[in-house]
This record gives C-alpha cells, sequence and structure tokens, in this order.
C-alpha cells in the first residue's frame, strides 16, 4: 500500500471514466469494488466521484450534447505548471484537445492527445491532489500507456511531463519503460511496445490496473455484474492480472499482489 498527500511531478494522478451508461456505471464499479458512488454535480456536467472509505479513488460523468462518450478510463499526469506542460506538449507533436481550464478551486485541468495517439490528461492540483491511496483493494495498482511508437512516446513524456525513465525491456518480444518517482526511484507507470497486441485499427491508449485481493473472484463478479472479459486471470511476474471490460464496454486490467 501507497499513501500520499499528492502525486509527483508527472505520475498518474487521478482516473475517470467517460461513460455511455451512468447509471450502470454506478452499479457496477460499486458491486464490483465496493466504491460508494457519490451524487453527480451539477454545477461540473453531472461529473461524480466514487469514494473507498470516504476517500475519492477515481470520477466519471456520461456524455455531453455533441460528444458522446467514448466508455474509456482517461489518465491525468501531474504538473506543477500546466501552462508550460502543454507548450511543451504541443512542441512535441501533442494535439490540445483541452486548453487548461480551472475547475473552482480543486485545480486546473487539460486535456492532449499525445503524439502517438493516445488521449492523456494534465492535472495541476489546487485543493484537491487526486487520488492519494495506492496498492489497496479497490484503488489503483498501476498505469500503462499501450503505444505503436514505443520511442516516440518516451521522448514525449520523458519532455512534457519530465519523467525520469528506464528501460527494463528493449527487443522486439518485450520493450518496456517505466517512469521513475525522482524522490525514490520507485516505478509509477509504464510504457508498453504494444505493436504486436493492438488489434488493427485499435488506437495507442492508457489503461488503469486496480487492485484486487482474489483476481479470480474478482473476474466472476464482473461477469455477474453484467462485464466481459477479454483476457481470464494468468500469472506474471508481477502478479496475477486479468483484462475486462465494464457492461458498456469500457475496458480495464485487475491486478492480484503477489504474496
Amino acid at each position: 500500500m501507497t499513501s500520499r498527500d499528492s502525486a509527483p511531478v508527472g505520475a498518474p494522478c487521478w482516473t475517470h471514466l467517460w461513460t455511455s451508461d451512468v447509471p450502470g456505471s454506478r452499479e457496477f464499479y460499486a458491486g464490483l469494488f465496493g466504491w460508494r458512488a457519490e451524487p453527480p454535480n451539477p454545477e461540473f456536467g453531472g461529473y461524480f466521484m466514487f469514494t473507498r472509505d470516504g476517500v475519492p479513488v477515481a470520477g466519471a460523468m456520461g456524455g455531453m450534447p455533441g460528444a458522446a462518450a467514448d466508455d474509456r478510463w482517461q489518465v491525468f499526469l501531474a504538473t506543477d505548471d500546466i501552462e508550460r506542460t502543454v507548450r511543451d506538449a504541443a512542441a512535441g507533436g501533442a494535439d490540445v484537445a483541452a486548453p487548461p481550464m480551472a475547475v473552482a478551486d480543486l485545480g486546473v485541468q487539460a486535456v492532449l492527445t499525445d503524439p502517438t495517439g493516445a488521449p492523456v490528461g494534465a492535472w495541476q492540483p489546487g485543493t484537491f491532489p487526486g487520488f492519494t491511496v495506492l496498492g489497496e483493494p479497490g484503488t489503483p495498482a498501476w498505469f500503462e500507456l499501450h503505444t505503436r511508437d514505443h520511442g516516440r512516446a518516451v521522448t514525449f513524456y520523458r519532455e512534457a511531463f519530465r519523467w525520469e525513465t528506464q528501460a527494463v525491456g528493449d527487443t522486439d518480444d518485450f520493450r518496456y519503460t517505466v517512469m521513475l518517482d525522482p524522490g525514490g526511484g520507485e516505478s509509477l507507470a509504464g510504457i508498453f511496445d504494444a505493436r504486436r497486441v493492438l488489434a488493427e485499427g485499435e488506437p495507442s491508449g492508457w489503461s488503469v490496473y486496480w487492485t484486487v485481493a482474489d483476481a479470480d473472484a474478482a473476474v466472476a463478479r464482473v461477469t455477474s455484474l453484467g462485464g466481459s472479459v477479454a483476457a481470464p486471470p494468468e500469472d506474471t511476474p508481477y502478479g496475477r492480472m486479468a483484462t475486462v471490460a465494464d457492461p458498456a464496454g469500457a475496458p480495464f486490467r485487475l491486478h492480484q499482489v503477489r504474496e
């Protein structure tokens, strides 16, 4: 388990779901992770929080007029200067989908599409730091970019989000780079060369892994709640993992830590 007051600069600090089925998503994730779906906030277009033991773990909202929900989990990376981050991102080939915008006193957000085609958010915290607990059941476990252009992605996140990186695999069979916490060297996110696993036409994108106590039991719960299984539980060097989707089709991953 990791508890923190704020995320290191460049690290994933928040994630939210853009869903085409708000009522179904509220019920599904509450049933799967034991989250509480808080009341929607009309001031922020119906955005709402999922909380665990009273602590925010994720957000969600439905589509808007002229902008249908894409049923995806979106990852936000922390920045201490969002204007600079957006300038550097644009200079590095990113498209700015939504320029910096203050969200009350909570913080300032921007939405980008990185130069490999993956949507990613930037968040400069005000009163809201994002999630503060990781590695417990029902909280984030890991964040991973699946991209068709690994080298360009690594360069982009180094330059735009100030990542310190380390290659943990550099062969055609497994090419993977991690972001290191500048304060201690802990790995905080990964970039995976996914050319061989992304389906034809499937874009690059960020993936969220959620911690569970029992991956097999969690997968069974996913299906009983109307979700689907893309990859059943499998033992890996990093724990037991599975890839699933909620009833609206939003994909995510489950991670059971090895004992």
